[in-house]
């Protein structure tokens, strides 16, 4: 009896994602994701894994699906000059607010989680692993245009374009308790990326995903008939 080929899993993690802070009292904790890593080392999980890296990301790579004047903007605003004349409109019109705060390192944190999210996908297309890890990616919630529930670049979004390259449909599964709203929109007009959801809906962030609102059914068969 063959025994089944060992799976090649390759694992995203910058050091420096932990040290991004959103503030005091906000509930997102990039630090979280340094907790997981020491769980990983810990219990030996990293020896079945090859350790990557990711790339920071460049701003034409996040235009691939965002609008250039919000990314300029990201790269631009920092918490010392976020209060001044030329940004009062830009932040509102980003959603850059309680939930998606300007702070410290904003810029670099979107480039880290977005690399890591895009190496896995281009590890994926070439072959070159069957399975990709990022604990600090899925920042589902981001817009092409704006910020959303504490996500600001949607890497998930420009991971997917990236698989898109080779293979000819994506489904991506999103079992967070929110709705993956960032992702659907994005995708909500093409029959090559089918998004599956799985979340608490009805009086929850971010009010949408409803079982009782879903996407026109002749939308749907025409997904599962392709």
């Amino acid at each position: 009896m063959s025994l089944s080929p060992k799976k090649r899993v390759s694992y995203f993690y910058d050091e420096q994602v932990g040290n991004f802070y959103y503030g005091p009292v906000h509930p997102m904790k990039p630090h979280r994701v340094r907790m997981a890593h020491a769980l990983i080392l810990h219990y030996g999980l990293y020896q079945h894994m090859e350790i990557f890296r990711p790339h920071l990301i460049k701003d034409n790579e996040m235009t691939l699906f965002h609008a250039d004047d919000y990314i300029n903007f990201l790269q631009n605003v920092k918490p010392g000059n976020a209060h001044a004349e030329k940004y009062h409109k830009e932040l509102t019109q980003y959603n850059m607010d309680v939930d998606c705060p300007v702070f410290d390192g904003l810029f670099k944190f979107c480039q880290l989680y977005s690399g890591g999210s895009i190496g896995g996908a281009y590890k994926l297309n070439r072959g070159i692993s069957d399975i990709c890890i990022n604990w600090a990616g899925g920042l589902h919630h981001a817009k092409k245009a704006n910020a959303s529930g504490f996500c600001y670049v949607n890497d998930i979004v420009l991971a997917i374009l990236e698989l898109l390259k080779y293979h000819a449909r994506v489904l991506y599964i999103d079992i967070d308790i929110h709705h993956g709203d960032g992702v659907e929109e994005a995708f909500y007009t093409t029959d090559r990326v089918m998004t599956a959801s799985f979340h608490k809906f009805g009086d929850y962030f971010p009010g949408t995903g409803h079982i009782q609102v879903s996407i026109p059914l002749y939308y749907m068969f025409s997904l599962v008939r392709s």
